[in-house]
């Protein structure tokens, strides 16, 4: 794959803990930084109400409570690994007045789902912290979760040409790194090496941080 993707700096339980530590003032990175990529994700998702739809890392449900607005008449889940992060979601969750979800604490490399249980997956902003070993066993895992049909959604930190852009992976060099930990990936040929087709990609640029929004089906198998 000819993209240079830098170390991962956490290990699990060191996500844990920053996440739980970032989560009072998550909102305004994520307004400021991301909100346009997680708008544009929500548009390419073309979510149909009524559907199956689940959201791993949901963070502080910037993008959740949007998800169920959009389909009242479905059911929506989440999953995240902190619960500093599960308890603003709910609060949030909680001035919509809506039922139709379940969230769950849990990582995301093994889901407490069923094969094929969803119609829709959504995800922003993970692969950009996790280890490169780690992307093929969870996406394969995205996958399952997925029926045949099936949308997958990712928004991450990705790589940028101006040198705005590039600021950003460089203060993911300093020690420590500022905030979560991101780094610049791109999704799409991990989801092409297993099996995902019929991509639509599209880059965003706010204040200069460099988001990618990629979708993908999970097709039939052929033979």
């Amino acid at each position: 794959m000819n993209q240079e993707i830098l170390e991962a700096r956490y290990t699990h339980k060191e996500i844990v803990r920053k996440y739980n530590w970032i989560a009072p003032i998550y909102d305004l990175f994520g307004i400021l930084m991301e909100s346009k990529a997680r708008q544009r994700a929500l548009e390419m998702a073309a979510i149909q109400n009524g559907e199956k739809i689940l959201e791993v890392a949901f963070g502080t449900g910037l993008n959740f409570v949007e998800i169920l607005k959009r389909n009242h008449c479905g059911w929506v889940n989440g999953i995240d690994v902190s619960m500093k992060m599960l308890e603003r979601t709910k609060k949030r969750i909680s001035k919509t007045g809506q039922k139709n979800f379940s969230l769950y604490l849990c990582d995301c490399r093994h889901l407490p789902f069923e094969d094929g249980a969803f119609d829709v997956l959504m995800n922003q902003y993970l692969l950009d912290i996790l280890p490169v070993e780690d992307f093929i066993p969870i996406l394969s895992e995205f996958k399952r979760v997925l029926k045949t049909g099936g949308r997958i959604v990712l928004v991450n930190m990705t790589k940028g040409e101006r040198w705005v852009n590039q600021v950003y992976e460089e203060i993911y060099k300093l020690k420590p790194p500022l905030l979560a930990g991101c780094r610049g990936v791109m999704a799409q040929p991990f989801l092409e090496e297993i099996g995902f087709k019929k991509f639509q990609r599209e880059f965003v640029s706010q204040l200069g941080f460099p988001s990618e929004v990629v979708r993908g089906i999970k097709e039939k198998k052929v033979g």
